[in-house]
């Protein structure tokens, strides 16, 4: 078996981005060149590397073992730079989603803060929430809202969040402020379009207040709250995001506190990149380090001096 490790590295770059074009793109080359060199690899190799996904293209078990050996070659020749310099092991693309309120509150803090000291390092992340995927081609971590539950795949719990219910003080003070959790009925709702609604966790106003209707809905947490502060309704919040309002009143913080938890989900091969491990405890530490923020019981965010 004659591999050539052009090959391999050409197989690597396309098992961090799931499209010959996105790994064209970063090798340099063309996407009939990363096609020949796929096809190379599979001849010498004598089976199928790459098989079609939803999500792009995603590793045969052939393919899994030829990218840890894809891994090494790129290991030792990352080791030949510069002379009497050791090259940061820390580099390259990690792709991530999360959700909205994590992505800017967590996610974004913590990569300037890794960034630093790794300047080679480029993460990209997609805003949404949603279940965990079971295809996760291309993407190296999800961060999602309840216990997922995933197939050939790492998931490591977070940490946890409380949400509640915020109206501004120019709301309550022209509506009223409730009382109880049964006069929130005679009030709109700010929350997600449930018919959108994909992640169970997150149906706790229609469970603890079923009959308080919708006043204005979205996919966006940032539109929620920026609503409730408009005066649109009642919005039902992360209280990390509206207790940084000071315009926001949390209201009946003793009945009305649903405690949610953070999860990572990571293909098993990831963390095998140091550059993905390094995000994987820059968002670990962020979180520990604002336990009591994202607890409600601090005013204090993440990018706050």
């Amino acid at each position: 078996m004659n591999v050539n490790p052009d090959d391999l590295l050409v197989l690597l770059a396309v098992s961090r981005t799931a499209r010959f074009t996105a790994a064209a793109q970063a090798l340099g080359l063309n996407h009939t060149t990363v096609s020949r060199r796929i096809a190379s690899l599979e001849k010498a190799l004598g089976g199928r590397v790459l098989a079609r996904a939803p999500g792009g293209w995603e590793l045969t078990v052939l393919g899994a073992q030829a990218v840890q050996a894809a891994e090494q070659v790129e290991a030792v020749v990352g080791a030949l730079g510069p002379s009497g310099r050791a090259p940061d092991p820390i580099t390259g693309v990690v792709r991530m989603t999360a959700t909205d309120g994590f992505s800017a509150y967590i996610a974004a803090p913590a990569v300037a803060r890794l960034r630093r000291d790794h300047p080679g390092l480029s993460v990209e992340v997609v805003t949404m929430t949603r279940r965990a995927l079971q295809q996760r081609s291309g993407l190296d971590i999800e961060v999602v809202v309840g216990e997922p539950q995933v197939h050939r795949a790492e998931a490591m719990r977070l940490g946890e969040y409380m949400l509640g219910m915020y109206a501004s003080r120019a709301y309550l003070a022209e509506h009223g402020t409730p009382a109880t959790v049964a006069e929130l009925n005679d009030h709109p709702l700010v929350y997600f379009v449930d018919s959108m609604l994909q992640v169970d966790d997150l149906d706790a106003p229609r469970r603890l207040v079923p009959a308080m209707r919708d006043g204005l809905t979205s996919t966006n947490v940032f539109v929620h709250v920026e609503a409730t502060r408009a005066g649109a309704g009642i919005g039902f919040l992360p209280c990390f995001m509206g207790d940084l309002h000071p315009d926001l009143v949390r209201l009946l913080p003793a009945e009305i506190a649903e405690l949610l938890p953070y999860w990572m989900v990571l293909r098993p091969d990831s963390l095998r990149r140091p550059a993905v491990a390094a995000v994987v405890q820059a968002l670990r530490e962020q979180m520990a380090e604002h336990r009591e923020w994202l607890l409600g019981r601090g005013k204090t965010s993440p990018a706050a001096p």
